[in-house]
């Protein structure tokens, strides 16, 4: 038998060729300029990939089957808002991780309309919907629709508003849906009554300011405050905004005006009512002489907190409110059911002067303040924020 040069013996080692075609051919040289140069150049190449990519894995280890283009639809109750265009990319960017058509949204513009969400949903229905994912802002409105796509075998997650709210402002679900991804609505409503305690030390009159009064989204936030403020001694004063951003502004002005004598404070708890807040109290002449602070992220709140016109604003994670209902419908198409969706709280995190400088330094998807796809870093300890899973 011919000796084996070392190179060849090397390559089958490294290459796990032993029972190969190629083994083989290195062995004999068929076909080959020289057997040791083969089997150099393979190695080579083995070197020189090895530390650009992982080795190769076995076949259908970690890889998804092949599925079919499932089509999601997203039903919101102020889909022109602000506050969800980092929702819509979270659910688009969901969707091309997965290779899906990018979701359907719709339903109600600008004025929390329940009937035009019902129809929306209806409209998804009828068209076979592989997954449906809504906003449940009334107590009763989305019982019979959601219920009716569930028999159909359409899977419908919620996020933002999971359903009703009870007379102290806690909410119950209101849906046969099969989880909520979210907020803790009422938890969050403590921690911003809390937040009030340490800013109005002492019992007065404070404002909070809603958009609209009794939907699930926000109602349960208010009822949070009021429970924490109002057995103190504070008179909680709720002052409905409008859904319409147009309106917003006035209403907040109206009541500022009337009431700067006697007010120690003015909040908000949902994201238009808070961006428009620091003109508010501006045009009243309040402006650094009374705390004030709300919801959401928007450029326009983050920008006040950084000029010091409001105290602090609660981020709840947006982007995950779209990017998860598209994962979890997925999986549980994929499963058969199998994987059913946990509830999923989008948690809570205080953003104040002193920790705003990374969201305006870093635009992005998440936020919502750019379309622009990049990863971002950080630096730094990192900090928990208030729990928003238990009292």
């Amino acid at each position: 038998m011919d000796k084996v040069h070392p190179k060849v013996e090397e390559a089958i080692d490294t290459l796990n060729m032993h029972d190969s075609p190629t083994r083989r051919r290195l062995l004999k040289g068929t076909g080959l300029v020289s057997a040791t140069a083969a089997a150099s150049a393979l190695l080579a190449a083995c070197s020189s990939s090895s530390s650009a990519a992982p080795a190769a894995k076995a076949a259908g280890v970690g890889d998804f089957p092949k599925t079919p283009a499932w089509k999601f639809w997203f039903v919101n109750h102020v889909y022109a808002n602000p506050f969800f265009v980092p929702t819509q990319y979270g659910f688009q960017d969901a969707a091309a991780l997965l290779g899906l058509p990018k979701p359907n949204w719709g339903g109600s513009a600008s004025t929390s309309s329940v009937s035009q969400m019902v129809s929306y949903l209806e409209t998804a229905i009828s068209a076979n919907a592989d997954g449906i994912a809504t906003t449940v802002i009334s107590p009763t409105g989305f019982t019979s629709p959601v219920a009716k796509a569930m028999s159909a075998g359409i899977p419908v997650v919620t996020y933002n508003a999971d359903g009703a709210v009870g007379p102290t402002g806690v909410p119950t679900i209101g849906t046969n849906r099969l989880c909520y991804v979210g907020q803790a609505l009422f938890i969050s409503g403590q921690q911003l009554g809390e937040r009030i305690k340490t800013l109005v030390p002492t019992p007065g009159e404070v404002v909070i300011f809603i958009a609209t009064p009794g939907t699930g989204n926000i109602q349960p936030r208010y009822g949070g405050a009021a429970s924490v403020l109002t057995k103190l001694g504070y008179k909680v004063e709720e002052i409905a905004t409008g859904a319409a951003t147009s309106a917003e502004l006035p209403a907040e002005k109206a009541y500022l005006l009337a009431h700067k004598s006697s007010l120690k404070g003015a909040f908000a708890v949902d994201a238009g009512s808070t961006e428009f807040l620091p003109q508010a109290l501006a045009a009243a002449g309040l402006t650094g002489k009374i705390p004030a602070g709300g919801f959401d992220l928007t450029p326009t709140t983050l920008s006040a907190i950084k000029a010091g016109t409001l105290d602090f604003t609660i981020d709840q994670q947006p982007y995950l409110q779209g990017f998860l209902p598209v994962l979890y419908l997925y999986m549980y198409k994929l499963s058969g059911g199998l994987v059913a969706p946990p509830d999923t709280d989008t948690g809570l995190t205080f953003v104040t002067k002193s920790t705003v400088d990374p969201y305006l330094a870093s635009p992005s998807r998440y936020e919502g303040s750019t379309t622009a796809e990049k990863l971002l870093t950080r630096s730094g300890p990192i900090i928990n924020p208030p729990a928003t899973t238990s009292t």
